[in-house]
């Protein structure tokens, strides 16, 4: 098993830019292929990006946004640049052992989330 925790989360004007970082505890991090998700309220928890040995991204957030993995470090990471109004929400990142996927039963572990929330 994994232990997620994600950070970063803030309050950004639209048009600025985030960082977010999802640390794992474990030994087989480097075994697992990793995604992001985000929830707003009142709204169903949907893909953003995920990472194995390529990447994928949701179409609202392609070209903007940029997964990336750092093994030594236990870390996956979500640069989002020149983010909306429309990015408020609730970030995850989620771990799975499985083949990357963009269904969020797919996955088996996730963190806590980290709240993003961007001004008009």
């Amino acid at each position: 098993q994994v232990q997620l925790v994600e950070s970063g989360g803030g309050l950004v004007q639209g048009g600025g830019s985030l960082r977010l970082s999802c640390a794992a505890s474990g030994r087989t991090f480097r075994n697992y292929n990793m995604g992001w998700f985000r929830q707003a309220p009142g709204k169903e928890r949907v893909f953003v990006a995920a990472i194995s040995w390529y990447t994928a991204y949701a179409s609202s957030v392609k070209g903007r946004f940029t997964i990336s993995r750092d093994n030594a470090k236990n870390t996956v990471y979500l640069q989002m640049n020149n983010l909306k109004p429309e990015d408020t929400a609730v970030y995850y990142c989620a771990a799975t052992l499985r083949t990357m996927s963009t269904m969020r039963d797919e996955y088996d572990y996730w963190g806590q989330g980290t709240q993003v929330t961007v001004s008009s």
